[in-house]
């Protein structure tokens, strides 16, 4: 079975590999395919979901009842992590962080965190949030090192590899609000 497949296959059991078969796994599927991010940008907007990191951290790790989900939109510099929890109770709660994306490289894609908090559910046509400016104090990027249209594999700024599936019934709209249409879009002109 090809290396892909296989770590799909084992991304859709949590637990059925160890953490070493995995990263044996992911090296290979790296090596074998780069991701290019020059060629593959389209590919990197979606909404994914961890399904499995390096991290010791309790928030990298994957649990059935937590969805870790991550909304990107490069071509609106757009980002936005995500832990919420699974099933229909979701929408109504979630803690959140937004960031201004880049692409800087072939794989590195330069993130700048903004807002962070709790994001409750939609009422009468508003999002109900309690965001507030999130201090970075160094720089962060992520360097994407396999893509394709169902598998994301990376690396952060703190060594940590992450393996994320697409989540194909998630529009990432619904988390950074749709563009803005020329019409809506301040024009810079003054009266």
């Amino acid at each position: 079975m090809p290396l892909r497949e296989q770590l799909l296959d084992a991304l859709e059991r949590p637990g059925g590999l160890s953490d070493d078969a995995l990263l044996t796994l992911i090296k290979g599927l790296e090596q074998e395919a780069p991701a290019d991010l020059g060629r593959q940008l389209e590919q990197l907007a979606g909404v994914w979901e961890l399904r499995w990191s390096s991290s010791k951290l309790p928030y990298l790790k994957v649990a059935a009842w937590l969805e870790n989900l991550q909304v990107l939109v490069p071509q609106r510099a757009q980002a936005m992590n995500l832990l919420r929890l699974a099933g229909p109770l979701g929408p109504l709660a979630a803690i959140g962080v937004q960031a201004r994306i880049a692409v800087t490289g072939a794989q590195r894609v330069s993130v700048t965190f903004e807002r962070g908090g709790w994001r409750g559910p939609e009422l009468a046509g508003r999002r109900l949030e309690l965001f507030r400016a999130v201090q970075q104090g160094f720089p962060a990027w992520l360097d994407v090192t396999f893509l394709d249209e169902r598998l994301r594999l990376s690396r952060g700024n703190a060594g940590t590899v992450f393996a994320l599936v697409r989540r194909p019934d998630l529009d990432p709209d619904t988390f950074l609000g749709a563009p803005a249409t020329e019409a809506e879009a301040p024009s810079g002109h003054s009266q």
